[in-house]
């Protein structure tokens, strides 16, 4: 599985009881009790990967930067919501509630000064990691007694990159569509795919992610559906100039940066296609030659395009091996819309439909 590279944590992390609304600043190495359903049942641990831009303005102010990130705020909060019994519901802060605690709160924090200041300085990337847990002391198997929200904010070098090597695995699947989980960001979804990326290198041994099919495990492989990386989703840009984009469901993470990218090609005029990929219509495409690019499009990434794709047959058997075409105008395009998209929010360029900049001073 990809990993984070250069990244380095603020000294302090916040929590936020959804109960009784009491705001904490905590240290940076802040626990939580190990007598907790959250370490032991996985229960209440749902989070957000949030990217984000600090800048000096005009006067010499901070300034902070979110791109569409009322979506990240609404995916969390369909995140705790699962988390909890129907009737607590309500304790769900809103979007606005946790645009409050994030940044009116927590970005405001005096002791947070200096780590902004330095991250405007280096022009590096932002990363804000909200997260749940009960911070109740208890082992029993029931919803969490005290959910609380907690987060830490983070800069970085690079995710992923490229080249990067990638393998379809049939034999795992990352979610299952009954459950309704696959389109949330909980934490007992990412052991399958940390677990994909094992088995994708006993294939390619280089493997830094794994693409996975659907869950209809009893059908024919090639009528699978390809549904997303281990971690990311996918765009496959096509020799006609197309770009398909697979649509959400149960089984795929409504992803904001995903929505972001699409954006930026369809306002360049590139048809972006929005329908499902049947692994046998994917094995077809790289054998003609008619598959010019798959990327990997995700929060810390932004966007990366997979240099070899293994794909391979219900016993691990090579199907085919997909090779990017460089001298594609789709390849070149993606990489001009992963700098935009970034540029973006450093505020070189101006937004396109579908986009929305929440700006904010510290």
């Amino acid at each position: 599985m990809a990993k984070f590279e250069g990244i380095l944590w603020a000294g302090r992390q916040m929590r936020y009881g959804l109960k009784d609304k009491a705001y904490e600043l905590l240290d940076g190495e802040a626990r939580v009790s190990a007598v907790s359903r959250s370490v032991h049942y996985a229960l209440f641990l749902a989070f957000e990967g949030i990217r984000f831009f600090c800048r000096r303005k005009a006067g010499g102010g901070l300034e902070v930067v979110f791109l569409n990130w009322h979506r990240n705020l609404e995916r969390f909060r369909r995140g705790m919501m699962f988390n909890l019994e129907a009737g607590e519901a309500a304790l769900v802060p809103d979007a606005e509630e946790m645009e409050e605690i994030f940044v009116g709160r927590y970005f405001r924090e005096p002791v947070l000064r200096e780590f902004f200041e330095a991250m405007a300085d280096l022009g590096a990337q932002g990363y804000l990691r909200p997260f749940t847990v009960d911070e109740e002391q208890s082992i029993g198997v029931t919803f969490p007694g005290r959910p609380a929200v907690r987060a830490v904010v983070a800069r970085y070098d690079r995710y992923l990159g490229e080249p990067f090597c990638g393998v379809v695995v049939p034999g795992l699947v990352r979610a299952v569509a009954a459950n309704a989980m696959g389109c949330l960001k909980l934490g007992v979804n990412y052991l399958v795919s940390v677990k994909a990326v094992e088995e994708a290198r006993k294939t390619c041994p280089e493997s830094a992610a794994a693409l996975f099919l659907d869950d209809q495990v009893h059908r024919p492989v090639e009528e699978r559906h390809v549904t997303e990386w281990d971690s990311s989703c996918c765009l496959f840009a096509l020799r006609d100039g197309t770009v398909v984009k697979i649509p959400e469901s149960p089984l795929i993470l409504p992803s904001v940066t995903i929505q972001g990218i699409a954006a930026v090609l369809k306002a360049w005029g590139v048809p972006v296609e929005e329908r499902r990929l049947t692994y046998g219509e994917l094995v077809g495409r790289v054998r003609s030659g008619d598959l010019a690019a798959v990327c990997s499009i995700g929060t810390a990434g932004i966007l990366n395009r997979c240099q070899k794709l293994v794909l391979v047959d219900g016993k691990g058997g090579t199907l085919a091996v997909h090779h990017p075409d460089d001298k594609h105008p789709l390849y070149a395009k993606l990489a001009e819309a992963r700098a935009y998209y970034w540029d973006v929010y450093r505020g070189r360029v101006p937004p396109v439909e579908g986009m929305t900049l929440y700006r904010y001073g510290l």
